[in-house]
Order: C-alpha cells, then sequence, then structure tokens
C-alpha cells in the first residue's frame, strides 16, 4: 500500500518522432529518428543505472519502435545518411549545397559551440544564408571542410554521455579536426550500434521493475478525430471544420489494437498503460482503449477541470486517480500537472542545473504539504516529451537529470512511481461523470483541425479514404496485397505529426519536406492500387512552399505560334520558370522540359515550352504534355504529336466522380505549333476565366499514362486573368 506521508512522484518521458518512411521507397525521408536514438532515446533509459531508487514510466510510440528496428536489424537508411557516407571528394555541387543547408541542423549554442571546429565551419557558411547563396559558398569550401562537417554533425548527436564512456568517441571529441573517412565510418557504425541496443536496455529496464512502459495508438494519431472531426465542437462550437466529413472508428480501432501487438511483439507482454497522442481524449475512445485491455491512460489537467467544472488545483483534486465509466466499459484516468511538466520542458533549461532542481524540489514539497490534509495517497503526474527539450539544456540536460534524480532519491518526503504499481494499490478511483474532448494542448484540438491548411490535409485525407473503400469494395478478395499496403499508409497518414506543422502554431525548417511526406503517403495510396494519383494531391497544403516562378508576366504578349523564338521580345513581358533552377541533389537527371513561359493578352492564355532534346515526332512521339488550370471549375490542356507538326490539342474539363478525377473533352483546339519550341494558346473563354480571376497552373509531362515530370514538382504557378489595366501596373517611366 502507497505510504500516505510520501508524495508519490510519476515521470512519464513521452518518446516519439513522425513517420519519416516512405514505404513506397522503403527508406527514411528525414534522419530524426537515427540521431534523436543516440542522442535521447538510449541516454535517457540507461541514465537509471546510476539511479537505483528511481522509478519512471517512458511511452514509446509504435511506430517509432518500429522505426529504430527498421535502422538497427533492417539496415534501412536516409539521406542524410547516405550523403554522411559518401566520400568527401566525390560530393557534387548539390550535394555539397545540400550539406551546407541540413547539416548545421542542430542547436548552436549547445551542440555546435562546444565543438570549436564545428562553429567555424558554420561561421565560414554564415549563420543566416539563403539557400541560392550556397550555390557560391560552397566554392570556398574544401573537401576537408565537408568531410569534418560530416563527422561533426553526426557525433554532437551523440549524446555527451555515451561520448563520455566510448573511449574511441571520446578520441574523435579531443582530436576536434582533420578527420578521416575511417573516422567517419567509425562514428556511423558507433550511432547503429547504440540504435541496436536501444529497445533492449527499455526491456531491461521493464524487467528489472524500475521503468513501466505506455504506448499510443501506432501511429499517433488525434483519436477522437478519427473517431469523429465533430469531436472538436465540444470545446470550440465555432470552430470551422473541413468540407469532408471523417468519421472512421474502425481506423482507431486498428491504430490501437496495432499498438498493443507492438508493444508485446517487443517487451513480451500486454502494455496496461497509454498515452494517447497529444493527450487527446474523448468519451468515445474510452471503449476503444478499454476492450484493448489498457488499464490507464493520461491526459492533461484542463481535460480534468472542464469534465468537472472546477480547478484542479483546489485541495486534491489533481493527485488522484479518476475513472470513467460507459454502459460496457471503464478506463482509469491520470491528469498531468501542468505547470511542473512545463518547467522542465521550457524553462529550466535556462537555469542553473541546482538551482533548477531546488526550485522543483520546493514546488514538490508545497504540494505535498497542501494534500497531506487529505486522505492519500497522492500522486504528481509529471508527463512532458522526453527528447526534444534537451538540446536546449547544456550536456543533453544530464547535469539537470542528474541533480533531479539525486534529489529526489535523498528525499524522505517524496518517491517516484510507475503509474500501473501506484494504481495497484490505490482503494478506489474518483469516478468521473463525464469526459471532455480535447488535448493537452487548451484543452482543444484547434494545432490540428480547423485553420485552413489543416482542413484541407483532412480533406486530402477523407478523399484518399473513400477511394480506398470504394476500391476495397469492388476487389477485396483479388487485391489483398496492394489494398493492406494501402491502408497502412493511410494509417500513417493519420498520424497528428502532419497537422502539427499546418497553420500558424508551429513552423519548422523542415516544413516542407513534412508537407511532402504527408501527401506522399496519399499518393501512394493510390500507387499501390495502380490509379492515378489525382493531380490536387501534387498541391503543396503548406502556404511555406509556393514555387515561384524565376520572373512574373510584367506586360501583354502576342507572340507568332511558329514552334521558334521569332524574335527576343515577342516572350519578354511572359512569365519564366526555369527546371534547372528547382533540381535538387537527390532529383532524377534527364529531364526532357526544360523550362516553360506563360503570358497572355485581353483573350488569349499563352504557353511555350523549351526542351533538352529536339522536340521532334521521333523524340516526343510517345510523350503527352498535360497543362492542368486549377480554379472553380479545374480544366486540362492534352498536347500529344500525332505526326511531325500535326498534334491532338485538346481542352478537358476536370470533374471528380467518387473523388477520383475524370476527364470529359469540353473542345478541340488548334493554336500550336512546334519547330524548335512548343507554343500555344488557349482563348480564355474556352478556359471560361474572368478577369480577376487566379488560376494555378501545372505542366506535367507523360509516357503511356505513367507521369515522368511535373513542374512545379510540388505546388503550382499562378497568375491572374488580366484587365486592360494590366499592363500598366508594371509601367513605369
Amino acid at each position: 500500500m502507497p505510504q500516505n506521508n510520501v508524495l508519490h512522484i510519476s515521470f512519464l518521458w513521452h518518446m516519439h518522432q513522425p513517420y519519416y518512411k516512405d514505404l513506397l521507397e522503403n527508406k527514411f525521408v528525414l534522419p530524426w529518428v537515427r540521431l534523436h536514438a543516440t542522442k535521447d532515446y538510449y541516454d535517457m533509459v540507461a541514465y537509471l543505472d546510476d539511479f537505483p531508487k528511481i522509478h519512471l514510466n517512458f511511452n514509446l510510440v509504435p511506430s517509432l519502435i518500429d522505426q529504430i528496428n527498421d535502422y538497427a536489424q533492417n539496415n534501412l537508411t536516409d539521406q542524410f545518411l547516405d550523403l554522411t557516407l559518401k566520400p568527401a571528394n566525390k560530393l557534387s555541387p548539390e550535394e555539397r549545397v545540400f550539406i551546407l543547408h541540413n547539416f548545421f541542423t542542430s542547436n548552436w549554442e549547445n551542440m555546435i559551440k562546444p565543438f570549436s571546429r564545428y562553429w567555424d565551419l558554420l561561421s565560414k557558411r554564415g549563420r543566416y544564408v539563403a539557400v541560392e547563396e550556397l550555390k557560391e559558398i560552397q566554392r570556398r569550401f574544401s573537401t576537408q571542410d565537408f568531410l569534418d562537417l560530416q563527422l561533426l554533425f553526426n557525433l554532437c548527436w551523440i549524446d555527451p554521455y555515451v561520448r563520455r564512456q566510448d573511449p574511441e568517441l571520446a578520441e574523435l571529441e579531443k582530436k576536434g579536426r582533420g578527420f578521416t573517412e575511417e573516422d567517419k565510418r567509425l562514428v556511423i557504425d558507433k550511432q547503429l550500434k547504440i540504435m541496436k541496443k536501444v529497445i533492449g536496455k527499455y526491456r531491461e529496464k521493464q524487467e528489472q521493475g524500475q521503468i513501466e512502459i505506455s504506448v499510443t495508438p501506432y501511429y499517433h494519431p488525434i483519436l477522437p478525430l478519427l473517431v469523429d472531426t465533430e469531436s472538436a465542437k465540444m470545446a470550440t462550437p465555432e470552430i470551422a471544420l473541413p468540407r469532408e466529413e471523417f468519421r472512421h472508428r474502425e481506423d482507431a480501432k486498428i491504430q490501437i489494437e496495432r499498438a498493443v501487438a507492438c508493444y508485446e511483439k517487443f517487451f513480451g507482454r500486454k502494455p496496461k498503460g497509454m498515452w494517447p497522442a497529444e493527450g487527446a481524449v474523448s468519451e468515445a475512445i474510452v471503449p476503444l482503449i478499454s476492450q484493448a485491455g489498457i488499464d490507464w491512460i493520461a491526459t492533461d489537467e484542463d481535460i480534468l477541470a472542464s469534465s468537472i467544472g472546477d480547478s484542479p488545483h483546489k485541495a486534491d483534486i489533481l493527485y488522484k486517480p479518476y475513472r470513467f465509466s460507459t454502459d460496457n466499459s471503464s478506463l482509469n484516468i491520470i491528469f498531468r500537472n501542468r505547470k511542473l511538466s512545463d518547467l522542465i520542458g521550457f524553462t529550466y533549461a535556462d537555469v542553473p542545473p541546482d538551482e533548477a532542481v531546488r526550485h522543483f524540489i520546493q514546488e514538490l514539497h508545497n504540494i505535498h504539504k497542501r494534500v497531506s490534509h487529505f486522505p492519500g495517497p497522492h500522486l504528481v503526474t509529471i508527463i512532458l516529451d522526453g527528447e526534444n527539450c534537451w538540446e536546449y539544456y547544456r550536456n543533453d540536460g544530464w547535469d539537470f537529470l542528474k541533480e533531479l534524480y539525486r534529489a529526489i532519491s535523498d528525499d524522505s518526503l517524496l518517491e517516484s512511481a510507475t503509474i500501473s504499481k501506484f494504481m495497484e494499490n490505490y482503494p478506489q478511483p474518483v469516478p468521473l461523470p463525464k469526459l471532455w474532448s480535447g488535448s493537452w494542448i487548451n484543452g482543444n484540438f484547434g494545432v490540428w483541425i480547423g485553420h485552413e491548411e489543416d482542413n484541407l490535409a483532412w480533406d486530402y485525407l477523407a478523399r484518399t479514404r473513400k477511394m480506398l473503400a470504394h476500391f476495397e469494395e469492388r476487389y477485396r478478395e483479388k487485391r489483398k496485397e496492394e489494398i493492406e499496403k494501402a491502408k497502412e499508409e493511410i494509417y500513417a497518414a493519420e498520424g497528428s505529426d502532419w497537422n502539427w506543422w499546418y497553420g500558424d502554431e508551429h513552423r519548422s525548417a523542415n516544413s516542407v519536406d513534412f508537407d511532402n511526406l504527408y501527401r506522399k503517403h496519399l499518393m501512394n495510396v493510390y500507387t499501390f492500387l495502380g490509379e492515378k494519383v489525382p493531380d490536387w494531391l501534387h498541391i503543396a497544403i503548406s502556404g511555406h512552399e509556393k514555387p515561384r516562378p524565376k520572373r512574373e508576366p510584367t506586360d501583354f504578349i502576342n507572340p507568332i505560334l511558329d514552334g521558334k523564338v521569332t524574335n527576343y521580345f515577342e516572350w519578354q513581358g511572359a512569365g519564366q520558370y526555369e527546371v534547372s533552377e528547382m533540381i535538387g541533389p537527390m532529383h532524377r537527371r534527364g529531364n526532357i522540359i526544360k523550362s516553360f513561359y506563360y503570358g497572355f493578352d485581353l483573350n488569349n492564355f499563352y504557353l511555350r515550352i523549351d526542351t533538352n532534346i529536339q522536340p521532334s515526332y521521333e523524340n516526343l512521339k510517345d510523350l503527352t504534355i498535360k497543362i492542368n488550370f486549377f480554379k472553380e471549375a479545374p480544366q486540362q490542356a492534352s498536347v500529344k504529336m500525332q505526326q511531325e507538326g500535326k498534334f491532338d490539342f485538346s481542352l478537358f474539363d476536370i470533374v471528380q466522380v467518387e473523388h477520383r478525377e475524370n476527364y470529359q473533352k469540353f473542345k478541340d483546339l488548334t493554336s500550336i505549333s512546334c519547330q524548335k519550341i512548343i507554343e500555344l494558346s488557349i482563348p480564355f473563354a474556352d478556359l471560361r476565366a474572368k478577369v480577376g480571376q487566379a488560376i494555378e497552373i501545372v505542366v506535367v509531362l507523360e509516357r503511356n499514362n505513367v507521369e515522368l515530370e511535373r513542374w512545379p514538382s510540388h505546388g503550382t504557378i499562378s497568375f491572374v486573368v488580366p484587365g486592360e489595366d494590366f499592363s500598366l501596373q508594371y509601367w513605369s517611366a
């Protein structure tokens, strides 16, 4: 039986990263699982070797466990790792730019500055530079500069606690510069060896009884929104919801059941506890979690306050477990102390460790003093991210945690505990009459739904999910394997991380990557099923990825459509998009489209396409060029050469049938020519476009209905249908 004269403390360190794996390519897009494994996941549990009295809770998201296992056991890599392992003297200019842009993505003060050579390289690159500037800056970096940068980026992401215990890593840190390719390989080998130990170390500590491991639904989805996006209205009745309804209780059930199965596979037992992603709860999810055999969940104190209609800080309200019951299930619920959790997550990084620990212990003593007047025992639950905050601490948080664990171990009024151990001995949890629908952030779901970008992401997901459901109805028995692969992509897209980065609340250096990866998961659904990927999935959701042409249209044009540059000035006022400027280091080579120009007069839209090959019938006969016009009534122009100088040039209306694109021919067009370039025009009347209307365009190249190129590759180029005063807007004396 827990003692009444001590205050029980349950830390729950939540370990999670988004699902970075492209299931179609079987490769990781971003490196953060690998790097956090060597900086946070292993050492956070290994610290406990020095503190046998400390008992902790760790929440491991199953999709994170699988990603760690993919690196450790299945030898998967990521783009950053591939470019690390490539010999520095063989890096292309584009790869050098990528490294200079990305290999300083570490906390400058606490991870880069301790390595003087790394700091010098940052200064040499410049702290705040545009990607365009890096094309010139990379010329000033020697092969040795890049070799040192490749190594130091990976070395700084190995925890100082681990580096100190490894003689070879300690020697490299002492060496500081002038590294060899063998040194670099050693660092990567050490990384992978650490990754191989991560899951085993957690299992070891759980079997010793020093930690409890809980889980989150498999891909970290916001469960209440999966069950019904309408649940967002409890906390914010005025919220603007997506156009498409999303109600997939069956998906929520699968995410929970698969989490339990993953846990059992790696830890040899079923989990007792669950931290729902982002502490997001509702009454509707309780039966799903309870029926999966979970005994307790945890969420934020704001949820308790809204559920009971009172302050959780009155008396001992916050410091005891509750139980919510429905007709056929019930679940124990623990509520986190927000203040203490946020002190560690957001405040103490800037405070000397001994001072921070003294303050924290005093806060616990104050709570002990308040609740000692009420029947016990009492539990203070502190829940926060177990990885991301530490880079803001000196020495990766080790100095703070060492002092904190020592102070709790030596304090007779405090006792650390796992949640399940405390619950086993707790008399009767307090009945909870109602469970509020919300998350740990503001007690609502505003981060993940309601903003225009969030809602568009939900619409994309809902459309793709409906397409999959219709496909499964028709081909359930014949296409089982493909359907299962497609479902996996849907489940991955249901994760909360994508919408975390949409909207105004959060921005990241990797926001574009997150947007691309989210839409790639949805695109893969279509690809696995052998269906054409809809054009709307190629359009970026995040406003931060709006492609920019080399120049915008500045004047009316009236080109002669003869398939050649008749004179220098005929396309002078047009907009211009250069493909070569948009190709990154890992992009495919050998693209056919070199650039395109777009412009207009009052009556017509004009397009010119320059190619890297002679645009003859022999070279273009099996290719189709498509120009997509996105507007209220989207259209597509299709161009296919039938014989030298003769084209099938047609305009189609795009309609949606069961949320898949369908094309209905609207008109055959004739204004097109090709000799050295391709030139064409389409009347605005045929595009049903009015003056002042915004139109977005994409140029696509296909061979036998297989897409080869798309420009812009992500997003669209936009223009406004001009009025008579258009040219005056750009006139200057």
